[in-house]
């Protein structure tokens, strides 16, 4: 399969953001379904944190892939998404579904930010 285009490799930092972002998404997911199982007025604020962060997580990991031109400006988004939705998360601090969608989204903020600064 050849490509076509001048289409580089991308870089090892941004493999990882992608790979952040794709877990991060996966975990606000599986959160999500958490949450909605507790029910709950507290779990609102918490799913539309989750929600958000899932959403800006997969469309940043796309972005990237297929080198947009704004994937820089949508990691600055998405890495502020991220620390809403860790924040969210800490609300929770005895759930271990919670804990871990946190973690997730903190490494991922913080790989989100080295991207923004860098030019893609």
């Amino acid at each position: 399969m050849t490509q076509t285009g001048p289409m580089t490799a991308m870089s090892k930092e941004m493999q990882d953001c992608v790979e952040a972002c794709m877990s991060c998404h996966t975990l606000c997911e599986e959160t999500m379904s958490s949450c909605l199982q507790m029910g709950g007025q507290a779990q609102m604020q918490i799913m539309r944190a989750l929600m958000d962060c899932s959403e800006m997580t997969r469309m940043c990991a796309d972005m990237m892939m297929r080198r947009s031109p704004m994937s820089a400006e949508m990691c600055a988004l998405c890495a502020k998404a991220c620390d809403m939705c860790a924040e969210a998360c800490m609300a929770m601090p005895d759930d271990p579904q919670m804990m871990r969608c946190a973690e997730a989204c903190r490494r991922c903020a913080q790989m989100c930010r080295t991207m923004a600064g860098a030019t893609m």
